[in-house]
């Protein structure tokens, strides 16, 4: 059986320990926010993982990549002199309109 100690908190520390604990014990309870903070603070030292904004931000990057991507190969189609048919030029509009970009969107 673990040794047992007294701890002494606030009354505002005890209120919320007691809302919040659910079916634990106060003890229970304690060791377990203590113990997911430790892992916690580990995680963050290791950072293994991003953010929201980092992976919008991402996101956002790679879908200017695509745009930028299908407007290339659709201007180089037509530099070339080949005929792109009105069937073509509307997929690729729809391929563009799906990555949430306007095919209006940036002027070279």
């Amino acid at each position: 059986m673990p040794e047992k100690r007294m701890l002494i908190v606030d009354a505002d520390v005890v209120r919320k320990i007691d809302e919040n604990r659910g079916d634990m014990s106060v003890s229970d309870f304690i060791t377990f926010l203590i113990d997911s903070q430790l892992k916690e603070g580990a995680n963050a030292q290791s950072n293994d993982h991003v953010t929201k904004e980092e992976f919008r931000q991402f996101e956002e990057g790679i879908r200017e990549l695509l745009r930028n991507f299908l407007e290339f190969f659709l201007s180089y189609g037509l530099e070339l002199g080949k005929q792109q048919t009105d069937k073509e030029l509307d997929k690729l509009s729809q391929k563009l309109r799906a990555l949430g970009i306007s095919t209006r969107g940036k002027s070279h």
